[in-house]
């Protein structure tokens, strides 16, 4: 069971490499799933929206709900985050060779989101890569009981550590 987190410094870069990662892989000839996060700039004064490419050709779902102008909540959708997550799962029962998670978030460490699909994959032996930040990173190194491996934030670094992986899951 192989399992990779990435923390990318600076807003939207962890979306931007494991997009990178994504291209990459593809062009590679992997068959992926999971899921890249797509923001769209609403200006500095307002927050992103946050949408999900489910890998490998989509769908394209907008996670994030709006509310309303001064509001200072989470705008995460969770009904949104589901049917990303149940796209991701129909792709990994398809036969996938690495899953990608665009963020273990706070429904991830409180057990819900994308946890069940990142068990699955682990216990069918895909090696699974997902973006994290500094608050939910612990939440991920228990859930995976130790094993999750804290990545450099590089594209080449990333893929190294895939081709590792795909090599120890042969031998």
């Amino acid at each position: 069971m192989r399992i990779g987190y990435v923390i990318a410094e600076g807003r939207g870069e962890t979306d931007l490499l494991l997009h990178d990662v994504a291209r990459a892989a593809r062009a590679r000839g992997l068959r992926l799933c999971g899921t890249v996060q797509v923001n769209t700039n609403c200006g500095a004064d307002r927050p992103c929206d946050m949408d999900v490419e489910v890998l490998p050709d989509g769908p394209v779902i907008r996670i994030s709900q709006s509310l309303g102008p001064g509001a200072r909540g989470c705008r995460l959708d969770p009904s949104a985050l589901e049917l990303a997550v149940a796209a991701a799962e129909a792709r990994l029962a398809e036969g996938c060779d690495l899953l990608i998670v665009n963020k273990f978030g706070k429904h991830e460490a409180e057990g819900r989101g994308f946890r069940t699909l990142i068990a699955e994959a682990l216990s069918q032996n895909v090696p699974v890569l997902v973006g994290a930040n500094r608050l939910n990173a612990p939440h991920l190194v228990a859930f995976s009981d130790g094993i999750a491996e804290a990545l450099s934030p590089d594209l080449v670094h990333i893929l190294d550590w895939f081709d590792r992986t795909a090599r120890e899951a042969c031998a």
